[in-house]
């Protein structure tokens, strides 16, 4: 069966909120919910497709707009390749050019609307950021919230809370203190066993690649209202991170790092393969940095993620 490619946009508006729009009840897939776009023609690049699809389905012109994700699905009836893009710039008031209707919907919202099946990547993504802090090591509790509240000050919504050196009662007690301060302004990663998981029920949880492998088997370990993430090396922990059911991952080391010198780099061309074949978000991870983050768009990832890239001087 041949893939049908698809262009669709995440279009966000000057406050934030994206828009979606309502497929007929008479199409595939009717009456779901959707991320605006259209079928790429042949010989057509996606950009231009784009462009084109929203003009003729919502009015507007798009002036700004870059790689978002790319999700291959199939339906038993119709396999897809959907190509992903964020809108953040346009001119012209969307409206519903076909009589479709649509809807202006907050990132916390987006979870309560019904999208078909190969959206859920798109939805992960659009309520992700682009940066994902990475807590360091070997610092006093009290040093390590003072740079917490310092990064969530300056803009970061993604944080894990990483402190392998601490005793499971320093660690737990710092999480607290973590999703205290995390509360309202950035999503808070919690490592640790599973067994930990209902006494923080606000924090997601990223998974360590050992973890992973030993868990995989019995499938999600929790409800999907729940972030769940993965620390990914190599082809194979992609491929266990897709059959557990993850909502991202961290794919590292692209390039050669100071905290792992013996680790082999997989390189921007390898971490590029890796990310054409797994539907979930990726951020890159080692030896990147925030000036990394449009090469990291263009090879497919949702960004970049680090600890002294992101960790501020306090």
């Amino acid at each position: 069966m041949k893939r049908v490619h698809v262009a669709a946009a995440v279009i966000r508006g000057a406050d934030g909120r994206i828009l979606l729009a309502r497929r007929p009840d008479d199409k595939h897939q009717g009456g779901l919910w959707e991320f605006p776009g259209g079928k790429v023609e042949e010989g057509e690049s996606v950009r231009a497709a784009l462009g084109r699809e929203l003009a003729e389905e919502l009015g507007i012109q798009v002036t700004a707009a870059r790689p978002l994700i790319q999700v291959r699905h199939d339906y038993p009836d119709k396999h897809v390749l959907l190509d992903v893009w964020e809108v953040r710039d346009f001119t012209g008031e969307p409206h519903g050019a076909e009589g479709q209707p649509l809807a202006w919907v907050s990132n916390r919202e987006l979870s309560d609307y019904e999208f078909p099946a190969a959206n859920r990547p798109i939805v992960a993504a659009a309520r992700l950021p682009e940066h994902y802090l990475i807590t360091p090591d070997n610092l006093e509790p009290k040093e390590l919230l003072l740079g917490l509240k310092a990064a969530l000050e300056s803009g970061i919504r993604l944080v894990q809370l990483r402190a392998p050196n601490m005793y499971d009662p320093q660690y737990r007690d710092l999480a607290v203190d973590a999703v205290g301060l995390c509360a309202g302004r950035a999503q808070l990663m919690l490592k640790g066993p599973l067994e930990w998981l209902g006494d923080f029920p606000a924090a997601g949880w990223h998974l360590t690649s050992t973890q992973l492998r030993k868990l995989v088997s019995g499938g999600r370990p929790f409800p999907a209202h729940r972030w769940l993430a993965a620390s990914c090396h190599n082809a194979e922990e992609l491929a266990l991170a897709a059959e557990m059911g993850v909502d991202f991952v961290t794919l590292s080391p692209v390039q050669a790092t100071q905290t792992h010198p013996e680790a082999q780099p997989l390189g921007w061309g390898a971490a590029q393969e890796m990310i054409g074949a797994f539907n979930q978000p990726v951020f890159l991870l080692g030896g990147v940095g925030a000036g990394d983050t449009q090469r990291a768009w263009e090879i497919g990832a949702q960004g970049v993620a680090g600890i002294r890239a992101f960790w501020p001087s306090v």
